[in-house]
């Protein structure tokens, strides 16, 4: 099978390139040149824990093709990806420019019978607005060219996405024709050897569904997160609730880890489109409005118990910072928390050197620069600091050198801001812990 990927960010090299695996022929399409002259090189522009194997060996093989050119590869395509970027505008809508210009260029150089998806995560309707737009660009060319719009969303995990794609624990097709249907269904075949089911159903039901996925996962965030903040007020502590109710099987344990918030490319976003969706169509999401609101104050939980801690006061001070990346496994710093958390810790006055194993780049060409100080390691952020602080839950920060630690700083003090470690162990070797939801010294 021929396949044409548009878009070469996180969504759409995944596909392209797993899609690739199962010996489909794949051409992924952006219009950054740039990009395209990268990943020719095996140059991957995103972090992706074993991607990067994948492509080269595909592109070895000559299955996978990375491209500036639609129109000359869309001749034979049995499907078309759209997976071009959606973000957010200031009113929370999704912006569909992208995919609506993919649309149109595929209209004006369509050749036969494909089926268009849309891979994007997009709002209710917009496989009508591909539609409209495909067949607007037909008719100035006066072809009459069959093709089907298809929707299928992705449900992949940052630093999982790759077994996440190959081991699929579902995927969810809309479709509005039988032929379509046939297509996808061939397509995705080889991913089905796992046993978990391939669901057809219509392309608004489809549409929605991604939205919901993530608007409930962010809804279990959010929850325990508020839960874990009234447990410190209260005197209980969030990882015994945690294990108490993650037994329940019809609650699970998935999602239910208090922090300081969630981020990512996906949740934010997502949550803010669906109202906004909901408010077209006049209705009012009061559930997640709550969720969204507990979110943004959570990621400022972390900043209070600093300020409580110091007395209000940080000017001077120096922090260590432990993991910048919205989420291990990625380099992904959109909506992270730590931005949020370092924002505070400036504005107040403070200092800060961070350290992540993988993000670092990220945040100095895209959203810090020079405003912190970067870390070769985890021990040298340290050095000299006032106090440390844990962002993200990587594993090479799970079990600290306490003496090391204690060497290097100035100040004994850790704010723990995903729970992950030991309060008493932290104490025994004398430093003031701070976790969430669970009692402080």
């Amino acid at each position: 099978m021929k396949i044409l990927v548009v878009g070469t960010g996180y969504v759409g090299l995944v596909t392209g390139t797993c899609l690739a695996e199962t010996g489909a022929l794949v051409y992924c399409i952006d219009i950054d040149k740039k990009k395209i002259d990268n990943l020719n090189k095996g140059i991957l522009p995103i972090y992706e824990p074993g991607l990067d194997e994948i492509v080269g060996r595909n592109a070895d093989k000559e299955r996978l093709f990375f491209t500036t050119d639609l129109g000359g590869n869309i001749d034979g395509a049995e499907a078309v990806f759209i997976a071009v970027g959606t973000p957010p505008g200031e009113d929370g809508s999704a912006d569909l420019n992208h995919v609506i210009a993919v649309a149109r260029e595929i209209g004006r150089t369509l050749t036969g019978y494909t089926v268009v998806v849309t891979k994007s995560t997009v709002p209710v309707g917009t496989a009508r607005k591909v539609r409209e737009a495909i067949q607007q660009e037909l008719g100035k060319r006066g072809a009459d060219i069959p093709f089907d719009v298809a929707s299928n969303p992705e449900f992949l995990k940052e630093g999982n996405a790759v077994d996440d794609f190959m081991k699929p624990d579902r995927i969810v097709i809309g479709v509005e024709s039988v032929r379509a249907e046939k297509v996808l269904e061939r397509l995705y075949k080889p991913f089905l050897l796992n046993g978990h089911p391939l669901i057809f159903m219509d392309i608004t039901s489809s549409e929605m569904t991604k939205y919901a996925a993530n608007a409930m996962l962010a809804t279990k965030i959010s929850f325990i997160n508020d839960i874990a903040n009234l447990c410190e007020i209260v005197g209980a502590d969030i990882n015994h609730v945690r294990r108490g109710i993650g037994s329940d099987p019809r609650i699970g344990n998935k999602f239910i880890y208090p922090g300081i918030g969630y981020g990512g490319s996906c949740f934010p976003k997502d949550v803010k489109a669906l109202i906004r969706t909901a408010g077209d169509f006049g209705y009012d999401l009061r559930l997640l409005d709550a969720v969204e609101r507990v979110n943004n104050d959570q990621k400022h939980v972390v900043t209070k118990k600093i300020m409580a801690h110091f007395g209000g006061d940080v000017k001077g001070k120096k922090f260590a910072v432990w993991g910048l990346s919205f989420k291990p496994g990625t380099d992904d710093m959109r909506e992270a928390p730590s931005l949020v958390l370092i924002g505070d810790l400036l504005g107040a006055g403070a200092t800060v050197v961070a350290y992540d194993p993988v993000a670092m780049n990220e945040a100095k060409a895209h959203y810090l620069g020079d405003r912190i100080g970067y870390a070769g390691d985890m021990y040298e952020a340290a050095i000299g600091a006032d106090a440390l602080v844990l962002v993200t839950e990587w594993n090479e920060f799970r079990i600290p050198n306490y003496k090391v630690l204690d060497r290097l700083m100035n100040g004994k003090v850790l704010f723990d801001g995903r729970n992950i470690f030991e309060p008493a162990e932290a104490r025994e070797n004398g430093f003031a812990y701070y976790g969430i939801g669970r009692a402080s010294s």
